[in-house]
């Protein structure tokens, strides 16, 4: 199986990597001209050929388009919580083939979380790159800037939303997704620890979100995401 990387910039019939990939690359790898790889440019998969190699930069020629599996068009809303946990959520998210991230301060975000998560974002954009090329996608799920609920709720555009409740004891999100009108788009919401407070749960019904559980256990915060990504990616595939 052939190494694969993203393209950092391409055109119709080149690719270029740079910084951080091209010296793996020129280095590590000690590619050379003539060397085959695959190559993500513009969303598509391609072969390529090495043309250039400097340690600042890797040029290839793209060849035949390849096939590959597409995004899921799934939008995961997670509150902010512990960092290190919160990484290891986006890049199990990404592996799974989330669509977009969507970082919420929500009311239980802690203080000095909330402060510092507009400096992470690009750390969390980094991971979702390094575990899109480790899952062979052809895509980086996109990493928004952290923002407040109300303003991811007013700019949610997915048609069917479900948000994991603490509180809702009877409709499971397999039930509430079995039921639902066919979609393009799906979104759920993952709270915080401590969970979404009162207030945030009347924003979401006045938004139109539907509340469900994933079974009458407590989990943590990351694994209430991927398990809610997983039987979403079930019903969707």
């Amino acid at each position: 199986m052939r190494r694969r990387f993203i393209a950092d910039t391409w055109t119709s019939t080149t690719a270029t990597l740079i910084g951080d990939q091209a010296m793996h690359l020129a280095r590590v790898l000690r590619a050379e001209p003539g060397q085959v790889y695959d190559i993500v440019a513009g969303g598509f998969l391609h072969r390529a050929e090495i043309t250039l190699v400097s340690a600042s930069e890797v040029v290839f020629t793209l060849h035949e388009e390849l096939e590959a599996n597409a995004a899921l068009p799934l939008h995961l809303l997670l509150a902010v919580f512990k960092f290190d946990h919160f990484e290891w959520a986006v890049e199990k998210a990404t592996e799974l083939g989330v669509g977009s991230i969507k970082p919420i301060l929500a009311r239980r975000t802690e203080k000095h979380l909330a402060q510092a998560s507009a400096k992470r974002v690009e750390r969390w954009r980094r991971i979702a790159l390094e575990a899109s090329k480790q899952s062979r996608r052809i895509d980086i799920p996109a990493v928004a800037d952290p923002v407040p609920l109300k303003i991811a709720l007013e700019n949610e555009t997915a048609s069917t939303r479900i948000l994991l409740s603490e509180t809702e004891q009877e409709l499971s999100l397999a039930a509430a997704l079995h039921a639902s009108e066919p979609t393009a788009e799906i979104a759920l919401a993952v709270g915080p620890e401590g969970g979404w407070t009162p207030e945030e749960m009347t924003l979401f019904t006045a938004h139109t979100w539907r509340h469900v559980t994933l079974g009458p256990r407590i989990l943590r915060a990351e694994t209430a995401a991927i398990a809610a990504i997983a039987i979403a990616s079930a019903h969707l595939l």
